[in-house]
């Protein structure tokens, strides 16, 4: 194995392990629910937090990372997670389940930034492909990990997830050797703002569209993922069965990542980008329809046409605007992601009065008014810059 590609697999491999405990939560809802008596309104603060915590300060964290160059971010990012998510599992109450949550998440925000930055200088001519892997390594996990602590918690109980916490210290060991410290970006005389503006330049205006489209996205996106666990549990699904659904729902979306990106090499961002959000309102409202084993197929569309543009949207930022890759970086799976999971606490709030089933199916029309915007983008290729 070239350095190159070890780096690569090392850096994919920070995104999988971070990734994989923060994927503990949001299976556990109907858990914790039952032993913390959680209401809706609570499952969305507790995920509005995570999404907030993990991502939307993600800007900040890449200022500083590019400022100072050190391996710190990657590396006290990805300790955190891997200890104070498992310690949710021994939380007595609402406020100290949110305290591990949010620990846990700023921990996810510190590493992101930097890694995300460094994919396209050991990725060769492949950039959009090379990302697309980089995200897979995130969505395998945002779908193993539900499988796995599901069935953890199944099998051992909930106050047994500090256990979980050696996988990751073993994994922690091996990237201290491997992991080189991040690049500068030379923009570390600039100053936060300064930074941001240098960073955009030009095409700030398409950047903010491309934002605008990640943000929506993630709304929709991260609306299913929080309350999808707690539908399939009052559907009649046991806890391990609608863990199972959301696993297939993200584990789908790597095979669409790696798809998505391998087209947009070849044929541009912006037909992938339509293609993907004509298809992802009407496989989000089949599968609410479905019932029965029918819905592991519905969550295979689903999660594919949800999560195939997340790639995208950082890989042609990163393309339109090269001098700031961990800042746009930042900005795309960071603060729009954040920014569209943080309204969860509302969306929790409006499924204690109208019904989950109610909201998320108003969620799924969403995508449909994102394609005019997508219509606006320019066309653009990785490999054409």
């Amino acid at each position: 194995m070239s350095k190159n590609l070890k780096i690569l697999f090392a850096l994919t491999l920070v995104h999988f392990t971070g990734d994989f405990y923060s994927a503990f939560i949001n299976p556990l809802f109907p858990v914790l629910v039952d032993k913390l008596g959680l209401s809706l309104t609570e499952v969305g603060v507790i995920a509005g937090t995570m999404r907030l915590m993990a991502f939307i300060i993600q800007p900040t964290v890449g200022y500083f990372a590019d400022r100072y160059q050190s391996r710190a971010f990657i590396f006290t990012g990805l300790l955190l997670v891997v200890i104070f998510i498992p310690l949710a599992g021994i939380a007595p109450n609402f406020w100290v389940l949110l305290f591990f949550v949010a620990l846990g998440s700023v921990g996810s925000s510190m590493f992101h930034p930097s890694v995300t930055g460094m994919v396209p200088l050991y990725a060769g001519k492949k950039v959009s492909f090379s990302m697309s892997i980089f995200n897979t390594g995130g969505t395998l996990a945002f779908g193993l990990g539900p499988l796995f602590i599901t069935w953890y918690v199944a099998s051992f109980g909930l106050t047994a997830m500090p256990g979980t916490m050696i996988i990751g210290l073993l994994v922690f060991a091996y990237l201290l050797t491997v992991i080189p410290p991040p690049q500068s970006e030379g923009m570390r005389r600039f100053g936060f703002l300064g930074t941001l503006k240098e960073s955009l330049g030009d095409v700030w205006k398409i950047i903010a569209l491309i934002w605008l489209i990640m943000f929506l996205r993630a709304v929709v996106g991260q609306s299913f993922l929080t309350f999808m666990p707690v539908l399939f549990v009052q559907k009649g699904f046991s806890v391990v069965e609608a863990g199972t659904i959301y696993a297939v729902f993200l584990v789908s979306g790597t095979l669409s990542g790696l798809l998505a990106g391998h087209f947009s090499d070849r044929v541009g961002f912006k037909p992938v980008f339509i293609f993907s959000f004509v298809f992802m309102a009407p496989t989000l409202w089949l599968l609410l329809q479905l019932d029965g084993n029918w819905i592991y197929l519905g969550a295979v569309l689903a999660g594919g046409f949800v999560l195939a543009p997340l790639p995208l949207g950082v890989t042609m930022a990163q393309t339109l605007a090269p001098k700031g890759r961990s800042m746009v970086a930042s900005l795309m799976m960071g603060f729009a992601f954040g920014l569209g999971g943080a309204i969860a606490p509302l969306v929790g709030k409006l499924a204690d009065t109208y019904t989950i089933l109610s909201v998320l199916t108003v969620m799924a029309g969403i995508p449909l008014f994102i394609v005019p915007i997508i219509v606006m983008l320019p066309k653009t290729r990785s490999n054409s810059l």
